[in-house]
């Protein structure tokens, strides 16, 4: 009878959690959904990516013939090019959190949200996911076009295994960081300064302009200690450069900066959610 009894009470609590997993797995996929009707568009807007690898591509290929060397900093010319793609499909991918709470607080849309009967920051977490796995394929295949016709097909090997891996954390983090900036429209509403400023920092602290190796002294230390490096570094390294040995430290890296921040983040939203003044109704 006891163990049963136990058995029955264990139920409801798998079943519950199975349920809200369901639910906002749910939500990601009519995300995707909604963002593959415009598939197209994307593809067209991303064109813009072959410009911004072009000019990087010839500004390193005069460095590498005036350096007169191989490789910098363990890059050849071939990966530090690869490097930038997938680098540049991580950024882009990323949906601007800020700029669409910033809206939702500003119109009054945010009081909807909030009275769901789903977690409002999971919600958001779901659609983030859905959103950024449907714009990194399309920015890697148009990033991928310029390097294919410069290199050929690329031999990643067990790279691109590790990037997906990597990804995950990458965009869980980077998530993270851009909803506390986003959900301190609750108090200042204006955000997009302040996502100005981040990007900026995910630029060169996060390895996007140059991989991290690259930088020497001080600034290199700073970076390792900081999580932006989560969130294009890793998985762009990864991919380039695949070393099973890093795996593990990478994932280590952004699960301990994933569990930092997503305490920070539970408190911001529960002071937010309290101090919260809606304009729009």
């Amino acid at each position: 009878m006891d163990v049963s009894r136990e058995k029955t009470l264990r139920e409801p609590r798998v079943s519950s959690l199975a349920l809200q997993v369901a639910k906002y797995t749910a939500v990601g996929k009519i995300t995707v959904r909604n963002n593959l009707a415009y598939l197209y568009d994307y593809l067209i807007r991303s064109l813009f990516l072959l410009v911004i690898l072009y000019i990087f591509a010839q500004l390193w290929r005069v460095t590498y013939d005036g350096i007169g060397t191989a490789t910098i900093s363990g890059y050849t010319f071939e990966q530090l090019l690869w490097y930038l793609v997938f680098a540049e499909a991580m950024v882009l991918s990323s949906p601007r959190l800020a700029r669409r709470i910033e809206d939702e607080v500003k119109k009054g849309d945010v009081a909807y949200q909030l009275t769901r009967p789903v977690s409002y920051l999971l919600f958001q977490y779901a659609q983030y996911m859905g959103e950024a796995y449907v714009l990194v394929p399309v920015h890697l295949l148009v990033g991928g076009a310029l390097g294919t016709m410069m290199f050929g097909v690329p031999h990643f090997g067990w790279g691109w295994i590790g990037f997906l891996l990597i990804s995950v954390g990458a965009f869980t983090v980077n998530f993270l960081l851009n909803m506390i900036l986003a959900l301190t429209s609750f108090w200042i509403e204006e955000t997009r300064g302040l996502e100005f400023v981040y990007y900026k920092i995910v630029f060169t602290l996060g390895g996007m302009l140059l991989p991290l190796e690259m930088f020497g002294g001080t600034v290199r230390q700073i970076a390792d200690w900081l999580p932006f490096q989560c969130v294009v570094y890793f998985p762009s390294k990864t991919a380039v450069q695949f070393d099973a040995g890093e795996i593990g430290h990478m994932l280590g890296v952004q699960a301990v900066w994933a569990a930092v921040l997503t305490v920070c983040l539970t408190l911001i939203y529960r002071k937010g959610v309290k101090k919260l003044n809606v304009n729009g109704g």
